[in-house]
């Protein structure tokens, strides 16, 4: 029959090999698992201690901010309002104005017509070619 005992021997030897091996990674395990435990406990203290009262002072500064947004949007759509009023008042009184000064320069237009039509017509009446030849005849 053929020596076995050798071959226990490594039999065993991977068994023990096997068991230690099992018993360090479940080692590693545990002692992994304590520093997961203990990094998120510190990051939870961390946050209530610093970054919660942080996150409210934010959170108030942001409502502030939001209420100026809008109280400057407001005055903001007041202003254009009030700037799109007086052009609009602005544009209507030089319409006004315009209309005014045309006519008025029309008035004056045709009244510098009628008085260069008139003198027009009395220079040219006492012309003597303007004259009726019997009256021209009649002076001789």
């Amino acid at each position: 029959m053929v020596n076995l005992e050798t071959t226990n021997w490594i039999l065993a030897v991977m068994a023990v090999g096997s068991v230690v091996q099992t018993v360090l990674i479940i080692g590693l395990a545990v002692v992994a698992w304590r520093f997961y435990t203990q990094a998120t406990r510190a990051m939870n203290e961390l946050e209530a201690r610093h970054i919660a009262p942080l996150r409210q002072q934010v959170d108030t500064i942001l409502v502030d901010v939001q209420k100026v947004a809008s109280r400057v949007s407001s005055q903001t759509e007041r202003v254009d309002s009030a700037i799109t009023g007086t052009i609009d008042r602005v544009d209507e009184t030089a319409e006004r104005v315009r209309d005014s000064v045309r006519e008025k320069v029309s008035r004056a237009t045709g009244f510098v017509r009628g008085v260069r039509a008139v003198i027009v017509s009395i220079l040219t009446s006492d012309s003597p070619s303007a004259k009726p030849p019997a009256e021209a005849a009649g002076r001789l």
